[in-house]
């Protein structure tokens, strides 16, 4: 199987002088999620985790409802590519061929296929309530993270998504060069365990999109914790699900975007009404002298 990562040498130039170099990028391949025998789609991914990747794209992008549904899933290599052929208990399958006529041939084509407006952003599912954290649980997730994204560490050019649990620290981590792809990759090991998620919540390395925040709320998650910022879309998504959005996650702080009930201490303070960064520069002025 194609390795994850491959090692490629590189002329480092600098201010003075080049050094011939290696250096270690992730692998991209294009990976065909197949049903039954045929093609539904063809993503390009990081070559690693892959059963996770068919099991968790499957069941976000609502091609089954649970790991029971696949009956069958190997993990094929081609010259071009690699493929994920699944074979699907009847009902399952017959959803999906159904789906695949009514796209056949459309007049207009929206979004990857869809037919309307509408079915582009579709109301996702709302998640239960009950988990609260606190803050140093964010920061213990945040300090977690890191040592947990072993193809990262190699290569800093991969995305991850991750589950914590706050109760034991441990960290479920899968990477790829898709964001989304890592989200799946997460969901799929996720499923594949059986685990429970209402103890936990998600980590995202990315900015949070809406298809973010729709593949988690279909996992269940209660609260997504992300390093970059979300979309508009993606706050008002996390709104209708009922989800917690933390996002802009650092050392030193994090910004809660939606439902901030889940975040223990957490105090609001009104725009405006904190200080001003010239306020800010004075006090440090004052306290200095």
């Amino acid at each position: 199987m194609t390795a994850p990562v491959r090692t490629v040498p590189s002329s480092k130039v600098g201010a003075s002088a080049s050094l011939e170099t290696l250096r270690a990028v992730p692998e991209e391949v294009p990976v065909a999620l197949v049903y039954d025998g045929t093609t539904q789609a063809v993503m390009m991914a990081t070559p690693a985790d892959l059963e996770d990747f068919a099991i968790g794209f499957s069941f976000t992008e609502g091609q089954i409802v649970s790991p029971s549904d696949i009956t069958e899933l190997t993990i094929v290599e081609q010259a071009d590519g690699i493929e994920a052929r699944m074979w699907l208990v009847p009902e399952a399958g017959q959803q999906i061929a159904h789906r695949r006529r009514a796209l056949a041939g459309p007049t207009g084509c929206g979004l990857c296929g869809v037919e309307s407006l509408a079915a582009a952003v579709p109301v996702p599912p709302a998640v239960p309530d009950g988990l609260v954290i606190s803050r140093d649980d964010v920061h213990r997730a945040l300090a977690a993270l890191a040592p947990a994204q072993t193809l990262n560490i190699r290569t800093r050019a991969v995305h991850a998504a991750a589950y914590f649990e706050p109760s034991s620290d441990v960290v479920l981590v899968r990477e790829d060069v898709g964001r989304h792809n890592a989200l799946d990759k997460l969901v799929g090991a996720l499923l594949r365990r059986g685990s429970e998620v209402s103890t936990g919540f998600v980590l995202l390395t990315s900015r949070v999109s809406v298809e973010m925040v729709q593949k988690a709320a279909k996992l269940g998650a209660q609260i997504i914790v992300a390093v970059s910022a979300p979309t508009a879309l993606a706050i008002r998504t996390a709104e209708t699900a009922g989800i917690t959005l933390i996002a802009v996650a650092r050392a030193d702080g994090f910004e809660i975007f939606t439902h901030p009930h889940r975040v223990a201490g957490a105090q609001s303070i009104p725009a405006g009404s904190g200080p001003t960064p010239e306020t800010e520069a004075r006090h440090a002025r004052q306290s200095s002298r």
